[in-house]
């Protein structure tokens, strides 16, 4: 029987896969658009059994084909552009999409667990799995808002495990493909090696020059969650994915560039000097954004950790020189 990963191609679909097959769960339907077609370079590595585009594989469901054919979904697939406006397009693809996989799910007691995103909290100041805590600023927030209302309403009609797992800023191996969307840590690594220097948006929302403060969470960190949910069925519910530590901008740009200071066999820096270095600048803050940016968020996992979640989550500092030290040995290749 299969194990699906939709979104497999994507960024974090894809180390799901990745390791999922790193540990012999090769029965793995992949299920993805390759319309950007570069992404496939994520799937080389996976031990794939098998893989259908997204519409072939919503088409298959419908007809009954794949009736009893699978053990368990890991469902990843969505659009993530935060600034997309076509709210037809985006209600389509995450939530409509994640419905039919729901309906599937439960009418043949198959486990599901699904992407959220810490998206649905907006500017809010909790960070609690609870409605009264959520109010997305965007249509992709609201995507996924909705249909994590959907799960709630359909709760007591589930058959088999349910999860939904809200990604707090994930950043990580695979995400070359993601454009503007890639995490910071990724956009502060080329920009490092391009110019010698770092951007980052001056103050917004009472908080300084790069002292927005999110809580970065490693691609690491969330497999090991889905990981730990795809082995425990027993545990269902919707929770938080983030360190529960929320960190600045400037800790994940002194991150990274002393990372690369370290590969260049240069000093390790604190923020003051890289600043008088030149290392570290700021840019005014986009119009476009006001009134739809999370300047700060940091996840309550206490129910992560009510279910049994125990491991530590790297901070920005451990993931971040990690995350880099591998996009410098990729690099080098």
């Amino acid at each position: 029987m299969y194990i699906v990963v939709t979104g497999a191609a994507g960024f974090i679909g894809s180390n799901i896969a990745k390791a999922l097959s790193a540990r012999g769960e090769y029965d793995l339907l992949a299920v993805d658009d390759l319309k950007q077609g570069d992404k496939f370079v994520n799937l080389v590595d996976c031990d794939i059994a098998d893989y259908l585009h997204k519409e072939d594989f919503e088409r298959e469901l419908s007809s009954g084909n794949l009736d009893g054919a699978i053990a368990a979904i890991s469902h990843q697939g969505a659009c993530s552009d935060t600034t997309e406006t076509d709210g037809r397009y985006m209600m389509q693809n995450n939530y409509e999409y994640s419905k039919q996989l729901f309906d599937y799910c439960r009418n043949e007691e198959v486990p599901l667990v699904y992407a959220s995103s810490a998206a649905v909290y907006g500017a809010g100041r909790e960070f609690q799995e609870d409605p009264a805590c959520e109010s997305p600023l965007n249509v992709y927030g609201y995507s996924k808002f909705q249909f994590d209302q959907f799960v709630r309403r359909n709760w007591p009609d589930r058959t088999g495990q349910v999860v939904g797992l809200r990604y707090f800023n994930v950043y990580g191996e695979r995400e070359q493909h993601k454009g503007r969307m890639a995490s910071v840590a990724y956009h502060f690594f080329k920009q490092y090696l391009a110019d010698g220097k770092v951007r980052l948006f001056e103050g917004s929302g009472g908080y300084g020059a790069g002292e927005q403060r999110r809580d970065f969470v490693s691609i690491e960190d969330v497999v090991k969650v889905n990981l730990y949910f795809i082995d425990h069925p027993e545990n269902s519910g919707i929770y938080n994915v983030g360190t529960g530590a929320a960190q600045s901008f400037n800790d994940v740009a002194v991150a990274t560039v002393n990372a690369c200071r370290e590969h260049q066999g240069g000093k390790v820096l604190d923020l003051e000097e890289l600043q008088r270095l030149g290392a570290i600048e700021y840019i005014p803050f986009p119009a476009d954004l006001k009134g739809k940016y999370q300047s700060y968020t940091q996840a309550d996992i206490s129910a992560l950790r009510g279910a049994g979640y125990d491991a530590a989550f790297l901070s920005v500092e451990q993931g971040v020189s990690r995350y880099i030290s591998k996009l410098l040995k990729a690099s080098k290749s």
